[in-house]
């Protein structure tokens, strides 16, 4: 039974890896790229003072149920509305990518997925500016998980 989760725990490694990879190279185009190539302008973005890390999931977690409690930790920034473009290197909100889908954008640090099904999954989540545009550099974490019935 051992050697089974072996395999399991490497392609989760290996999600996980290649999330943090696209992030890097701008691989996630949520809103700031020019929609036909998937670029983002990032000449005139500001920078952002914030830290961002997933703290659940855990990397390589097995959550059992379709629900997944995602808890976001956020440092040198704070949340605000997206209601204005006055962009501001310390104030956005989250937006919140579930296996690439965006599935909320939101002013909270935490949050349930529901209807999550059965297999490996990814969470990204992007501290954005208040017009809904990535900063430059990108705020970003992933994390790679599981989960069972």
């Amino acid at each position: 039974m051992r050697g089974a989760a072996v395999p399991k725990r490497r392609s989760l490694v290996l999600a996980f890896g290649l999330a943090l990879a696209l992030a890097a190279c701008g691989g996630l185009d949520e809103g700031g790229g020019d929609g036909a190539s998937g670029a983002t302008s990032t000449s005139a973005r500001p920078s952002s003072t914030a830290e961002l890390s997933i703290v659940s999931p855990a990397v390589g977690e097995v959550v059992h149920g379709s629900t997944v409690d995602l808890r976001v930790k956020l440092q040198g920034a704070k949340l605000v509305p997206s209601t204005t473009t006055d962009i501001v290197p310390d104030e956005g909100h989250l937006h919140v990518i579930l296996d690439d889908k965006l599935i909320s954008m939101t002013e909270g640090l935490e949050q349930s997925i529901r209807d999550v099904p059965p297999g490996e999954h990814r969470i990204t989540v992007e501290f954005v500016a208040s017009d809904h545009a990535p900063f430059d550099p990108r705020v970003v974490t992933v994390v790679a998980f599981e989960v069972e019935p």
